[in-house]
């Protein structure tokens, strides 16, 4: 074990004192014991920074950073994750509970690969199971194709084991985006990505959740926000085509359909370049082809339409 790599683990917390201690506890528990874990506290107002001082105080492999302003979710882990030293980054949420083998299984499975992730099983906020896993909402997906994360994204952040070499590509995040998603695209544009089949953490489902992975908070949109939706789309296409030579050809020609569709009452050519390559655009959606379809379908629609649905 001395001669083990190190393996840093970046936890994120804001009023996290309902659950914390017990994802505290359940990373101390880990049957692999060369850890780091880098706490950044964003400016909590609960009792979240006295418990990170207890825990920090009982053991030397915990340090506490404290943000003097909000920073908010993604420019958070972006702090976190440069202040970790192991050869190997771990994501960790504050309200979650880890497995005892979590990182010896996914450090046994990281190979040549850049990240490896794996399912969790979802638990509501009183910790009793939700019998849902995250795989049984998206294919899962280990390879090295980039595209098929560009319109979904099945790679949760506290899922995450990546090498710290993939930052140099990956930093900064880009803050309008959920910083999983791009992690999980880089990672498998500059190498490729696994996952492991066994449920490693209970994922904790509250109204607090980053991700509502279980629609249970969906408002209806207004027009300007469906627009808004619209415009996302194209500056995350526009960053994705930037990668890299390898993948930059088909990424670049749906970011300039999805501009012409966004000037535009629709845009069919979109729709049909998605259908065209969807074993891999829509690769995670775990629903028959005709649901795909229709997804593909509601592409289509550009800002004028969106302005009178």
């Amino acid at each position: 074990m001395e001669n083990a790599a190190l393996v840093s683990i970046a936890l994120c917390t804001y009023n996290g004192a309902e659950f914390l201690e017990l994802q505290l506890q359940s990373v101390i528990a880990q049957s692999f014991k060369k850890w780091q874990l880098v706490v950044v506290d964003d400016c909590s107002t609960d009792e979240t920074w006295n418990i990170l001082q207890r825990y920090a105080g009982a053991d030397e492999r915990i340090s506490l950073h404290r943000n003097a302003d909000n920073m908010g979710y993604n420019r958070n882990f972006e702090k976190a994750v440069q202040l970790c030293d192991g050869d190997y980054i771990a994501i960790c949420d504050q309200d979650d509970v880890w497995h005892p083998d979590k990182l010896q299984t996914q450090l046994n499975a990281m190979s040549d690969h850049q990240l490896v992730y794996h399912d969790s099983a979802l638990i509501d906020q009183h910790g009793k199971p939700m019998h849902v896993s995250i795989s049984e909402r998206f294919n899962f997906y280990r390879g090295s194709e980039p595209e098929v994360f560009l319109y979904m994204n099945c790679v949760s952040g506290h899922t995450i084991l990546m090498k710290r070499s993939l930052l140099q590509r990956a930093l900064p995040f880009p803050h309008h985006f959920h910083y999983d998603q791009w992690l999980a695209f880089v990672a498998a544009g500059t190498g490729s990505i696994d996952f492991i089949p066994e449920n490693l953490v209970q994922y904790r489902q509250h109204r607090n959740n980053n991700t509502d992975l279980l629609a249970l908070h969906v408002k209806k949109r207004s027009a300007q926000e469906r627009i808004r939706q619209l415009e996302r789309e194209e500056e995350w296409l526009a960053l994705c085509s930037r990668l890299g030579e390898t993948h930059r050809e088909l990424i670049g020609r749906l970011w300039q359909l999805c501009r012409i569709r966004n000037n535009s009452f629709m845009n069919l050519r979109y729709g049909i370049e998605i259908w065209k390559n969807r074993r891999t655009l829509l690769y995670l959606l775990k629903k028959p082809a005709t649901s795909k379809f229709f997804y593909t379908l509601r592409k289509i629609w550009g800002r004028k339409a969106k302005v009178l649905a």
